[in-house]
């Protein structure tokens, strides 16, 4: 029975990557003048936009990440909402008496721009952002279970990459991928996690409540 499901941020509940590359393309090429590749930047995800600025930039990343917040938060209005049915699908898990948390390796502050745009600052139980230094997910996992002492098969992770999987299997619990999202590597994910696929929010829906 599933007593806790945990989402993801990025690709998970918005459309919002192509928003966070972009804002930290031009503002890595307005402090150093060097353009990064999509590649490059999408390696740097797992941890926080801290430890992001810091693997690419020499110097100067303390006054590159502050003119990265305020970029991404400009560029938000390219995604003013989350993906059709996130709203509702929470709504129902509260409604069942299923709690609802958040972990991302977003940093607190890009996460909180992310949720107040969306309208979702008091949508979870807990909230477990990034740290500049390595990847958490797996450890922020470990922590939820025993913070409310469940086992393995109680709480399920939803997430968009492959390293969701990675870090799911590591603190040894389920991870759903979402394969909603366009940027989303629906064959990397499916020759991953083949049973636990989902190409849309209703589709993960039904899983859910079905194994509830």
């Amino acid at each position: 029975m599933i007593k806790l499901v945990v989402f993801d941020l990025d690709g998970t509940i918005g459309e919002t990557i192509p928003t966070c590359i972009q804002a930290f393309q031009e503002t890595v090429f307005s402090y150093s003048g060097k353009i990064l590749p999509e590649k490059e930047i999408i390696l740097t995800f797992g941890l926080n936009e801290e430890g992001m600025m810091r693997k690419v930039m020499d110097k100067g990343w303390e006054t590159a990440l502050e003119d990265f917040y305020t970029r991404y938060q400009e560029m938000h209005a390219a995604c003013p909402e989350p993906f059709d049915g996130i709203k509702d699908l929470i709504a129902e898990l509260k409604k069942r008496h299923i709690l609802v948390a958040l972990v991302t390796g977003k940093g607190a502050r890009s996460c909180q721009i992310t949720l107040r745009q969306f309208g979702m600052e008091h949508c979870f139980d807990s909230i477990d952002t990034g740290s500049p230094d390595k990847n958490i997910k797996a450890e922020s996992l470990e922590n939820l279970r025993d913070k409310y002492n469940l086992s393995p098969d109680e709480l399920v992770y939803i997430g968009d990459t492959v390293s969701d999987i990675i870090s799911c299997h590591q603190a040894g619990i389920r991870c759903l991928s979402a394969g909603w999202s366009r940027v989303a590597d629906l064959k990397q994910l499916q020759e991953r996690n083949k049973e636990h696929v989902f190409p849309t929010v209703q589709s993960l829906a039904a899983y859910i409540f079905r194994e509830k």
